[in-house]
């Protein structure tokens, strides 16, 4: 079904006058107006605790958001199917008509019990949304390679990793932020907390990128040098195609590792609450700026703070680039540990040398433990020999 999926809808160019561009709005309008209903359906296990206030106050910005998608949806695939006679127009229609039913409160949802577990499903749809709106102006403007196409070859499996790692926030903030919590709590009268707090904001939100990304930086560098940590990395570095999407391909066990490190030392240093949400919003953005399309060079900032160009030859397969720029932040770092490169060109090659790493999100998931599983399939088809013998 996947491979379906990447053969019809990968590397797919966006022809106008043939009804594919206003199919491609319908269908993924629809399918984020799908999720949406559901959220109105299902909050209580399909939302985002934290944001539910939010909802609650402006309810009816929200609801009123809900139905001009859907009607955005309706006309672009109207257009599409009746205009151009495009199948996937009316696919587009058919979807946003099953988010107007489910949406506009035909179907009354049984209601649920209180449940200590949610699926952060407006989390996914609010920041595609706003992403979407940001990065695909932002690449389409001001691309580094204006060849590459929106619907890439790669896209459909880099949108997997940012849907599954959006759905299931609460399962990375179970397994990564609660157990330091847990520890940080049993900690009696942590004498650096006191001093942390009383400095100014900026300054504290200054020292924890500092701090962060140095203990990111190293865990980045044991990823690369340490072969079954590379396994998992690998699947990051995986794709030959950069865009402000390609940032979500992290496999799950990397995601836990950077996630636990990083958070560590916010923690145990006692950051404030706003420091923290203001990091927590900056990195989200500048870890997707840094691998999208753009050819944006920053002669001063470069050396400042990590840009598209330094991270992008971070990705490059080129000789030269490989094992290099491993600071998240600030590239500082490299230069003092002698990991930079930044040559006067831009990094135009990307991907893994010497591995075959497979395109399936699923394959993805088990590659990295396919080496190791065939390891001991080995020995007990060797000792099971040997007791034949």
């Amino acid at each position: 079904m996947t491979d379906q999926l990447r053969a019809k809808f990968e590397n797919l160019e966006l022809n106008a006058g043939l009804g594919k561009i206003s199919a491609f709005i319908s269908v993924s309008t629809a399918f984020l107006c799908l999720f949406g209903a559901l959220c109105f359906l299902f909050p209580s296990v399909l939302t985002t605790p934290e944001l539910r206030p939010l909802y609650t106050q402006h309810y009816d910005a929200f609801y009123f958001s809900l139905m001009a998608g859907i009607v955005i949806s309706t006309g672009f695939g109207a257009f599409s199917a009746i205009a151009r006679q495009n199948r996937y127009g009316f696919y587009g229609l058919c979807l946003a008509l099953i988010a107007a039913v489910l949406g506009c409160g035909v179907i009354k949802a049984p209601v649920l019990p209180s449940l200590p577990f949610y699926a952060g499903f407006d989390y996914f749809v609010l920041t595609l949304v706003i992403l979407a709106l940001v990065f695909i102006p932002l690449e389409g403007f001001f691309a580094k390679n204006p060849e590459q196409k929106i619907l890439r070859v790669g896209w459909v499996t880099d949108m997997k990793y940012f849907m599954f790692s959006h759905v299931g926030i609460q399962l990375f903030s179970f397994l990564t932020v609660m157990p330091i919590q847990y520890w940080i709590t049993h900690i009696p009268n942590n004498p650096i907390v006191p001093l942390v707090q009383a400095q100014p904001i900026w300054l504290q939100f200054i020292e924890l990128l500092i701090v962060v990304d140095f203990t990111t930086y190293w865990l980045h560098c044991a990823m690369h040098e340490v072969n079954f940590l590379w396994r998992f990395h690998a699947i990051h570095h995986s794709t030959e195609h950069m865009d402000w999407l390609a940032s979500s391909r992290l496999h799950i066990v990397e995601v836990l590792m950077t996630r636990f490190i990083a958070t560590l030392p916010i923690f145990l240093l006692g950051f404030h609450t706003s420091v923290v949400f203001a990091y927590l919003i900056f990195i989200s953005f500048h870890a997707i700026f840094i691998h999208s399309n753009v050819r944006f060079r920053f002669p001063y900032l470069r050396w400042i703070i990590a840009t598209p160009e330094f991270h992008h030859w971070h990705h490059s397969s080129e000789k030269p680039a490989i094992d290099k720029n491993y600071a998240a932040f600030i590239p500082l770092y490299d230069v003092i540990f002698k990991s930079v490169y930044m040559p006067n060109h831009l990094a135009s090659v990307y991907g893994t040398v010497g591995y075959k790493i497979p395109n399936s999100f699923v394959k993805q998931f088990t590659w990295p433990f396919k080496r190791y599983v065939n390891r001991i399939k080995k020995r007990f088809s060797n000792s099971s020999d040997i007791k034949k013998d």
